[in-house]
């Protein structure tokens, strides 16, 4: 298939995708697909492959490439920071079922790859969709592309309107860092759907005016995240975000 990511720049399916496991970081809400394991690598990777990237104050979401081959090497996608109504996500389709594959830019020079606007939760948060915006649920998508593990393109009509992450509370982790290889707990799975309650629904609008009620529950989600013993990687990745509102708004 023949891509269209940002007007006229287009790529083209391949049959291999990124081998590389997703990393999900809470704290910044993107999720990477990268080789690299800390700041200095990626500045040498940007500087290494073409793409879109950022840009001072510009954050858009970013494909790279590299330069000989023009295959996708890395990618990291930014999460829409509040969540689309439940009765929308409820409309985002099933199929068709994702496909594997690999891109390759039809020409090696740089685009800009807007961010998406729309988050989508599945019930028990099972899948994150973020779509370019609500309209895309008005129509069928023509394609899945998964383009590494668990991370999918969504395409209509051959232009990428979105991506998913499925079962993202597997790839939970901070900074670079390797997500744990070990599944998660249920009870880190609860923690994570409560997590996204208070940060991508008016619940942190409540947080941020210091309402009583949601400052009790966010004070509470922050002890359950501290109390709890096990899967210790995913649950520090939750509760850094967690713990800078409570210092924040908390303890007022």
């Amino acid at each position: 298939m023949r891509l269209t990511l940002d007007g006229d720049w287009t790529v083209s399916t391949t049959g291999e995708p990124l081998g590389i496991t997703p990393s999900f970081n809470f704290r910044d809400f993107c999720v990477r697909i990268v080789p690299y394991a800390n700041v200095k690598e990626r500045g040498r990777f940007l500087m290494s492959t073409f793409g879109s990237a950022a840009w001072l104050w510009d954050t858009p979401d970013e494909l790279r490439f590299d330069p000989v081959s023009r295959e996708l090497v890395g990618a990291e996608f930014q999460i829409a920071g509040e969540a689309a109504a439940a009765e929308d996500a409820a409309r985002v389709p099933a199929t068709p079922l994702a496909q594997s594959a690999g891109l390759r830019a039809d020409e090696a020079r740089d685009f800009r790859l807007e961010v998406t606007t729309e988050l989508c939760r599945a019930p028990g948060d099972t899948v994150l969709t973020c779509l370019r915006d609500l309209d895309v649920l008005d129509e069928p998508l023509a394609a899945r592309i998964g383009i590494a593990p668990d991370v999918a393109l969504l395409v209509q009509q051959s232009t990428v309107v979105g991506w998913s992450l499925t079962d993202p509370v597997r790839y939970l982790t901070s900074g670079f860092a390797v997500p744990d290889p070990a599944p998660p707990i249920p009870a880190t799975r609860i923690l994570f759907t409560e997590c996204l309650d208070i940060i991508t629904t008016p619940i942190l609008d409540e947080v941020r005016d210091r309402n009583p009620a949601a400052l009790a529950r966010l004070r509470e989600l922050d002890d359950s995240l501290r109390n709890q013993r096990e899967d210790r990687h995913r649950v520090d990745a939750l509760t850094a975000w967690i713990a800078d509102l409570v210092e924040d708004y908390g303890n007022w």
